[in-house]
């Protein structure tokens, strides 16, 4: 209990005190010549995996632009998005220094406003939400599945039917780019165009990922070298000041950024409380409690958390609660991250986040054994006859790849064993959604014809030659950039800022992580790297924390859900006995009802709670009898979540 006691700190906000998690300290010990050494392993993992750009819904909006809201550092929401609100919030880059002088980040924020308003008595607060990476989107998130988030953690109750006693909660939801990632400025890129990125992607793509040939390693070292020492200079150069962005991308100043927006959110919450009590006072009469004023009042320097984190947003759940264990009213963590995996791996006899991959896969021949002719690459013999189909196809296409001639759609392509070990990633986390598409693949490649895959990796390209704005602007210039396109290298940074030792490995160092992740994992053993920086953490919170996690997770294992519970008393476990990258992978309405109840009421569900879904892979829907009208609407906004692809970074 000391050590973790160590890590925790008082509620000094304004000075953003947390010396324990210094961002000088993580950050300055990686500005070396291969500062980014995790680019070696990251970069395959992107340029097959679902795009985050061609798999959005539309919802821009011609007349809204970010650079229209001037950064302030209280919320100023303004419509954006149809029915959604938007800020920037500034804060300091640096929240140690006190002499509130410095470089401020703006921070981008979109909010989907609770179905009654803040003033309301049954408006819960704003849940803010993180989707992973790290360097995803939250208001990528918000504006895809904000909707389906609300109505899970929403009353059942209709709010336009008004009680006047009743313990329903409506609640905002809030998502936010994090400090470099796309909306929030300043942004930063490796390249001086998008046309310079794009070329070199495609070219990353045909040199292949590591393991694809015996030249693999090397190539990819070589290329990190090329990458990262410019990426190192853009994070690390600051004109004219002291603080370089490069310092304060990592964990620990982002989770200081959620306490500052729900500060912020709160004194905003307040203002509009007494706007509404004044326009009561003069419609109705004076009120003598001033009730409306009273209960959104902002409570300074004592608001508490509402999270809703995934993946990489269960280290920066965790991460807050261990620096302000006393602000938090909710927090879920879904998928979550063990914290000496992610800041403090390499320890003897320890294990990476691919512990459990190949038990994912090993499902996938499993469920299609079950389908039997419903799935595409069926063999008779068993899920050990499949698997070893399936083995025979992948061995084949890393001794030859498959040429597929041009269409009237598309040019030539060569489909290689890169393509298909991605796919393979891309379906362990999702299955449901992508365990069928795999078997499409695979059956088409045993036949000698790749068309269908050659069609996938068409359809991800984006088109990428320099607009007029560009060439008139000249490289560098923001008219050169598209935000939404920098993740994968604000989550690289991100990543190495947070853990260390991946910065100060050598080739040799590299080489043996790498098998033995390899040794782990033969499906996605040589996507991974985990992270190396050890720091205690954990502790009592002010309200217990609910884990929810898969029975099999590629990358997120359930045993680390567990471990983290120990660490945090009161919580508890959630597991659903599913498979794939987080609760979202496959709906369940059992998972999503304690999840309601929890945010409704605090109230955490028993523990050993195993919660079954309703869908599987290549099989139709199951357990669906006799569910309740309230139960019909969140099973279709679970139904409305499922199609949409929710993971393009490894976390």
């Amino acid at each position: 209990m000391k050590k973790q006691q160590s890590l925790q700190v008082t509620d000094r906000q304004d000075a953003g005190y947390f010396p324990q998690f210094s961002t000088e300290f993580l950050w300055r010990k990686t500005l070396r010549s291969i500062m980014l050494a995790l680019m070696v392993i990251a970069l395959p993992w992107w340029w097959m995996a679902p795009s985050a750009n061609a798999d959005t819904i539309d919802v821009t909006e011609t007349e809204f632009t970010w650079s229209k809201i001037t950064p302030s550092s209280s919320l100023q929401y303004q419509d954006c998005f149809g029915g959604f609100q938007c800020a920037r919030l500034e804060v300091p880059m640096d929240y140690h220094r006190s002499d509130g002088q410095g470089r401020r980040v703006a921070i981008a924020i979109t909010r989907l406003p609770a179905k009654v308003p803040v003033t309301d008595s049954r408006y819960g607060g704003a849940i803010l939400i993180n989707p992973g990476g790290p360097g995803g989107s939250g208001i990528s998130q918000v504006l895809r599945i904000g909707r389906t988030l609300q109505t899970i953690v929403d009353a059942e109750t209709d709010p336009t039917i008004v009680e006047e006693e009743t313990s329903d909660r409506y609640f905002d939801i809030v998502g936010f780019d994090p400090r470099g990632v796309n909306n929030t400025t300043p942004g930063f890129s490796c390249f001086p165009s998008i046309f310079a990125q794009k070329n070199w992607e495609l070219q990353t793509q045909a040199e292949g990922m590591l393991g694809s040939s015996e030249g693999s390693f090397l190539r990819s070292w070589q290329r990190s070298v090329a990458l990262n020492t410019g990426c190192s200079s853009r994070l690390s150069t600051a004109p004219g000041t002291q603080e370089a962005l490069g310092e304060h991308l990592n964990t620990p100043p982002v989770a200081r950024d959620l306490l500052e927006i729900m500060e912020r959110h709160a004194e905003w919450r307040e203002k509009q409380g007494q706007v509404e009590q004044q326009r009561h006072d003069r419609l109705l009469g004076c009120d003598p409690q001033q009730s409306i004023v009273r209960r959104t009042a902002w409570k300074r320097g004592q608001e508490k958390l509402l999270y809703w984190g995934r993946s990489y947003g269960t280290v920066l759940g965790s991460t807050f609660a261990t620096m302000f264990p006393d602000r938090i009213h909710r927090i879920v963590l879904d998928a979550v991250v063990d914290l000496d995996v992610y800041y403090g791996s390499g320890r003897p006899g320890g294990y990476s986040g691919v512990v459990d991959a190949d038990a994912v896969f090993d499902r996938f021949t499993f469920y299609c054994d079950q389908a039997a002719a419903d799935c595409p690459c069926y063999v008779g013999g068993g899920p050990s006859a499949i698997k070893k189909a399936y083995l025979a196809v992948e061995s084949a296409l890393y001794n030859a790849s498959l040429p597929v001639t041009a269409t009237s759609m598309r040019g030539p392509e060569l489909v290689t064993w890169t393509d298909l070990k991605i796919a393979q990633r891309v379906a362990l986390y999702q299955p449901l959604h992508t365990f069928p598409l795999l078997a499409q693949y695979v059956n088409g490649l045993a036949q000698g014809n790749a068309s269908a895959m050659a069609d996938a990796k068409h359809r991800l390209r984006s088109p990428s030659c320099p607009s007029l704005d560009c060439e008139g602007a000249g490289p560098w210039s923001a008219q050169c950039q598209v935000p939404s396109e920098n993740e994968l290298y604000a989550s690289t940074a991100i990543f190495c800022a947070d853990a260390d030792r991946l910065a100060r490995m050598n080739q040799a160092e590299l080489k043996q992580y790498w098998y033995e992740r390899k040794a782990e994992s033969s499906a996605i053993g040589d996507y991974w790297a985990s992270l190396a920086l050890e720091w205690p953490y954990g502790g009592h919170t002010s309200h217990p924390l609910l884990l929810v996690s898969n029975t099999l997770d590629p990358v997120t294992p359930l045993r680390s859900a567990h471990k983290m519970s120990q660490i945090f008393p009161g919580s508890v476990v959630l597991q659903q006995d599913s498979e794939g990258h987080s609760t979202a992978a496959a709906p369940s309405l059992c998972v999503s009802r304690s999840i309601r109840r929890y945010f409704q009421t605090g109230e955490l569900p028993a523990p050993g709670t195993v919660c079954a879904p309703e869908l599987r892979p290549f099989i139709s829907m199951v357990g669906m009898r006799d569910i309740s009208a309230g139960d019909h609407h969140l099973w279709n906004a679970l139904l409305e979540m499922e199609q949409i692809p929710m993971g393009v970074l490894p976390l």
